[in-house]
């Protein structure tokens, strides 16, 4: 077996509003240990030319996750398939279990980093009360775009940027929500509505491992120990962090990445 064949693939997922450019400091250092490392855009996210407003169902959006997920080889040659690492942040926690239902054979561990971490998706009201924010107590902090009129819900969801460093990023490095200010775009709203994952699939069987940030102001501490009481995990690591880990404490982050990678090995 060849040492290309051997490596574990990281595939990261952004949140809401933010792309691939999110994980750059992650990826510098999971590369520079020689893991094989793709951070994608989401469509309508990051460098994706698509109109946020255009976008209405969750499968759509994550087309470029599914794309790429599908695309990987799969026999007995190629043990890549066996290798993929899952890592989702925020609101790309549903894609993470998005992908877990439908391609559980292809996924060795799903990584929730701050991330929505719901096995059936928005079901029910109390799926909602822990995997939505609440940013209302900050008040009128988000931007809305009305792509189908102004008599329709929202299309799109921006938090405004006097806010952003305040409720995102504020105690990550000023460098970082500056670059965050200039890249961030509106999410697309439409997407996210009434998100369930079907039954069938077999989420269960891939190994997950929660990343909780004790500073956040997007994702409260409740709603984090909520999401893990009701579909506890295999591994779970605190990080003093405010929601946005991959600037405020990358070099921890990785480590916690190497460590859950750590767990796989001890398990085989």
């Amino acid at each position: 077996m060849s040492d290309s064949t051997e490596k574990l693939h990281f595939v990261m997922v952004h949140g809401f509003g933010h792309g691939a450019w999110c994980w750059y400091k992650i990826r510098s250092l999971l590369e520079a240990s020689d893991y094989k490392v793709s951070c994608i855009d989401l469509k309508g996210s990051g460098m994706d030319p698509s109109d946020p407003n255009t976008i209405f169902s969750f499968e759509d959006y994550n087309k470029p996750l599914i794309d790429l997920l599908s695309n990987l080889p799969h026999n007995e040659k190629v043990i890549l398939v066996q290798l993929v690492i899952l890592v989702g942040h925020s609101a790309g926690g549903m894609s993470l279990t998005y992908a877990i239902h439908r391609f559980s054979k292809k996924i060795r561990m799903a990584i929730y980093v701050a991330a929505t971490m719901l096995k059936h998706g928005f079901v029910t009201p109390q799926d909602y009360e822990h995997g939505d924010p609440d940013l209302s107590i900050y008040g009128d902090v988000c931007k809305m775009t009305y792509g189908l009129g102004a008599d329709q819900p929202p299309t799109s969801m921006i938090i405004k940027e006097d806010f952003q460093r305040k409720i995102l990023y504020h105690l990550s490095p000023i460098e970082d929500s500056t670059l965050a200010a200039m890249l961030v775009r509106a999410g697309p709203l439409r997407a996210f509505v009434g998100v369930q994952f079907r039954e069938g699939g077999d989420a269960d069987s891939v190994p997950r491992v929660f990343i909780k940030t004790l500073q956040d102001r997007v994702l409260k501490q409740e709603q984090q120990e909520a999401m893990l009481k009701r579909w506890p995990p295999a591994l779970v690591f605190a990080l003093e962090s405010d929601h946005s880990p991959f600037f405020c404490m990358p070099t921890l982050l990785f480590a916690f990445l190497l460590k859950a990678v750590a767990s796989i090995k001890a398990a085989t």
